[in-house]
């Protein structure tokens, strides 16, 4: 299981070290082989897959009625746009230009572990989604005392 997170420089040629601490894990779980696609909710941010529970999501979701529109989006934008990656020998994995130029990628990223899969964010656009986030939580818990109090 994945967790924490991790500021990381992409290098000039949009490759991206994986930590160390993560870099057995990966190669046991998937035999460092890994599966890049965009986040289904989140614009400015890429998920990254061990091989294995990228088939079962990607089983999950082409399971999903081709006659929905928002399923054949779905299928288009996690399956439609998937990568295979392996790292390097130094343990980078490039980041395809595609990818990094609709996620907004730049130098700054931060890779963060979810559990089964990992996310590569802008470093700015996760930072202004934490703000926007405690603002939401903010006005989520007064609306929540004031029914308390009403």
């Amino acid at each position: 299981m994945f967790f924490g997170e991790t500021a990381i420089n992409l290098d000039a040629k949009g490759r991206m070290a994986v930590p160390t601490r993560y870099r057995d894990d990966l190669e046991q779980a998937s035999a460092g082989r890994l599966v890049l696609t965009y986040s289904a909710f989140d614009a400015g941010c890429l998920w990254l897959y061990p091989e294995p529970e990228w088939e079962r999501v990607r089983e999950q979701v082409m399971s999903l009625s081709t006659f929905n529109p928002s399923h054949r989006s779905l299928q288009r934008r996690l399956v439609g746009s998937a990568t295979q990656l392996e790292p390097d020998s130094n343990g980078r994995l490039l980041l395809p230009a595609t990818q990094r130029q609709v996620a907004g990628l730049e130098k700054r990223v931060v890779l963060m572990g979810m559990g089964q899969r990992f996310e590569i964010w802008n470093e700015n656009v996760l930072s202004q989604r934490r703000i926007e986030e405690e603002k939401e939580m903010a006005a989520q818990a007064s609306s929540e005392m004031a029914q308390l109090v009403l």
